[in-house]
């Protein structure tokens, strides 16, 4: 019964203008010079992001609900009300120098649902609701995807209130400052099934001349600082032969590290996103080394393979040059594996709409993976110019963000009947 309700509805098509136009309107808050959005969590700005959103959703009938981590839920009801509802969503919040689609694409795509239900006088037997995650960019506060994780109960209301900036301004201080500091009820077992949509932030699908992913999933992530110690020493009477040096050491771990992560190509990613050294003088050779290290592969028995093996080889280098090492965990999100049923759903849903479309798994983190631990849920992917995102030049076509907004609605259709 409902496989016929949902084809009865397969003719439907979302406003493409009314999205786009939505975009470019939430884009000028916080608009930077080159083109880009400065709309970082919980700023006067993303208060101004938040409350012209809530002003669309009431005006397109939803109730307004703000739970005690600032997240926003609007719900359009549905025939059997007190179901557990069919959710999407995700950010309002950007990087500093972020841009036009990230995250707010995925907000706008589900109120763009929510208003072609309504042009089409379509009930579904399930509400549906649209939830804008706070702080998922990390940008102002750390970790990532907070709003998402204390909901899904990865991370304590406590904790989550209790992260600051660095000026010192806690979550909870701003959410109260910006009057989105809810009290209502949010609950995780109230959603039957829930979908993002999102540009990629990488080459694949243009690169292929594809226009929608199909995510099974997202890489597992793991975050680390390697700490390694040598012996400072004066850069002139100093001969190379003696000296416990821990750039040398770091040198010959990164290459053995880069060839280790080729192996398990082509979804094996390293990065070496940031490096301290201390004393940091010119002519001074350090003391100590402190390496960001983020390491990523979408299947969890290859990424901690691949983890025991960066341990063996920080341990062989840095005794090969007479340092001592420390490598101390920083973050870890396992891979996830999103829900058969709901991967299906979008699967036919692009099936049905004709659009070119290739399986893939997410190699950024989003609200998903923690909405996964505690509902069933897939992702949609649509291309992103050049790949680029977290930058002002962050870019995508017309049809495309149309074509992800119609599988997304087609995808909520379906799961959205008995």
């Amino acid at each position: 019964m409902s496989e016929n309700k949902w084809l009865s509805n397969q003719h439907i098509r979302i406003n493409g203008q009314r999205l786009w136009d939505s975009l470019m309107s939430i884009a000028k808050i916080g608009a930077t010079v080159k083109g880009g959005c400065n709309r970082q969590a919980l700023t006067s700005l993303d208060k101004e992001g938040r409350d012209l959103f809530v002003s669309w959703a009431e005006k397109a009938g939803c109730s307004i609900k703000v739970d005690p981590m600032g997240n926003i839920i609007a719900r359009r009801a549905g025939k059997f009300n007190d179901s557990p509802s069919v959710l999407t969503g995700s950010h309002l919040d950007t990087q500093p120098t972020g841009g036009k689609f990230d995250g707010v694409y995925g907000v706008l795509a589900g109120l763009e649902v929510i208003r072609t239900l309504n042009d089409n006088k379509v009930e579904t037997e399930h509400p549906i609701e649209v939830v804008v995650w706070t702080n998922e960019e990390g940008a102002r506060f750390s970790p990532a995807m907070i709003g998402s994780g204390v909901w899904s109960g990865e991370f304590s209301l406590v904790y989550g209130h209790s992260r600051v900036d660095k000026d010192g301004k806690s979550i909870r201080e701003e959410l109260d400052r910006i009057n989105y500091l809810g009290s209502d009820d949010f609950i995780p077992n109230s959603v039957k099934a829930a979908f993002e949509v999102h540009i990629e932030q990488g080459p694949i699908l243009e690169s292929e001349d594809l226009q929608i992913g199909v995510l099974s999933g997202v890489q597992g992530m793991n975050w680390y600082d390697l700490i390694i110690e040598g012996q400072p020493c004066h850069a002139g009477p100093s001969p190379m032969e003696s000296r416990k040096d821990p750039f040398m050491g770091l040198t010959i771990m990164m290459q053995k590290l880069y060839d280790m992560v080729a192996e398990f190509s082509p979804w094996s990613r390293l990065t070496f996103g940031d490096i301290k050294a201390e004393p940091g003088a010119r002519n001074t050779v350090p003391e100590r080394l402190i390496v960001a290290v983020d390491l990523r592969h979408p299947e969890q028995q290859i990424l901690d393979e691949m983890e025991q093996r960066f341990f063996k080889i920080v341990q062989e280098g840095a005794e090969q040059f007479c340092l001592k090492s420390n490598i101390k965990e920083e973050w870890r999100s396992p891979a996830v594996k999103f829900d058969q049923q709901c991967v299906q759903a979008v699967r036919k849903s692009v099936d049905m709409l004709g659009y070119s479309n290739m399986d893939m798994v997410s190699g950024a983190g989003h609200d998903s993976v923690y909405v996964s631990k505690v509902a069933p849920t897939s992702m949609i992917f649509i291309p992103c110019e050049n790949g680029l995102s977290h930058n002002e030049a962050e870019n995508a076509k017309f049809e495309d963000v149309e074509a992800g907004c119609n599988v997304l609605l087609h995808a909520m259709l379906k799961q959205s009947y008995h």
